[in-house]
């Protein structure tokens, strides 16, 4: 068949020589046409098993039809066939899974810098300015009067230059993070775990889904991208403890031995990661429950108050529980 369709498309590119050649002969005439049609009719219509005893007459004839006049409905295309199938195939644009790295030192930017300085300086100065109940003047127990009780600066300046330190190396990780995860999953998770929370709540709200499924599809999406901040914490907060453990060594070190000091730090990493298990639970949680009531800002507020309120939630269990942590 895919002969015939050549030489039928050939013959419609030269209809010239087409019209000389079958006027000239006189096989293609309309009585010869018409009795191999009847012949052609006559061996269909025979039972398989006769045509191998009989044959098919002694003329091997193709269904054709003589008088249809050759167009493109009639002479099968096989270019346009395979242009259509080649297009089909082209078109289909896999999914992409764009990933942008932000700067290695993002932290130390002057606006990251400002707003962190400015959050941890008011984190340790703020209770200083709590307002203090008045002292009735008939009191003895009072050593000193309160006009003349000194106020510590120094001590939440240093607080805050250590939480400053502190916020910078948990970002910097976390960057470091990201750089290792680009080069060692896959491009598909990689993009999972690095992309915008925010923006992809507020698609998933743009999408026909059912409140549970779009509070889990959230709580799952901010499980992912809030994994590497975690994971970055626990990394800086082993670091430190470590540090106090093995490196500084206080007034009663000489009273402790290395295997308490070991047993020390194992409690300290126990601790530490139930709260960043607690605080990415409940941030993925929180972030779920709270896209309900603005898929971007409620989301954001959601993840910060379950990341805030998921160590305190399980220190509390703890307790209630008479378990150490």
């Amino acid at each position: 068949m895919a002969g015939l369709a050549l030489v039928l498309n050939l013959a419609k590119k030269n209809p010239a020589v087409y019209t000389q050649s079958v006027h000239s002969h006189h096989v293609f005439s309309a009585t010869l046409a018409a009795s191999a049609a009847a012949a052609a009719t006559a061996a269909a219509s025979w039972p398989f098993a006769s045509r191998s005893i009989f044959g098919n007459g002694g003329i091997p004839i193709a269904f054709c039809d003589t008088g249809a006049a050759l167009s493109e409905d009639y002479i099968p295309n096989l270019h346009s066939s395979s242009e259509e199938l080649w297009s089909t195939s082209v078109t289909y644009i896999p999914k992409e899974y764009p990933v942008e790295l932000k700067p290695l030192f993002s932290a130390f930017g002057p606006k990251s810098l400002a707003l962190t300085s400015v959050r941890s300086f008011l984190l340790f100065y703020l209770p200083l300015l709590e307002p203090h109940p008045p002292v009735e003047e008939d009191d003895d127990d009072l050593e000193d009067p309160p006009e003349n009780k000194h106020v510590d600066l120094v001590t939440p300046f240093k607080k805050s230059v250590k939480q400053i330190a502190r916020e910078t190396t948990v970002v910097t990780v976390r960057r470091v993070l990201e750089r290792l995860a680009v080069h060692y999953v896959s491009q598909r998770m990689a993009w999972k775990l690095l992309k915008d929370i925010r923006k992809s709540s507020r698609r998933k709200a743009e999408r026909d889904m059912s409140t549970p499924y779009f509070v889990f599809s959230v709580s799952r999406t901010t499980f992912r991208g809030h994994m590497l901040g975690v994971a970055a914490s626990w990394i800086v907060q082993i670091g430190v403890d470590a540090y106090r453990c093995f490196i500084r060594k206080p007034e009663d070190d000489l009273l402790v031995d290395g295997k308490e000091k070991i047993r020390m730090f194992g409690k300290k990493v126990y601790a530490t990661t139930i709260k960043c298990t607690a605080s990415l639970v409940f941030a993925s949680v929180g972030a779920g429950i709270c896209a309900l009531i603005h898929p971007s800002t409620g989301q954001w507020i959601g993840c910060a108050l379950g990341d805030f309120a998921g160590p305190v939630i399980a220190i509390i269990c703890f307790e209630k529980l008479h378990l150490e942590i």
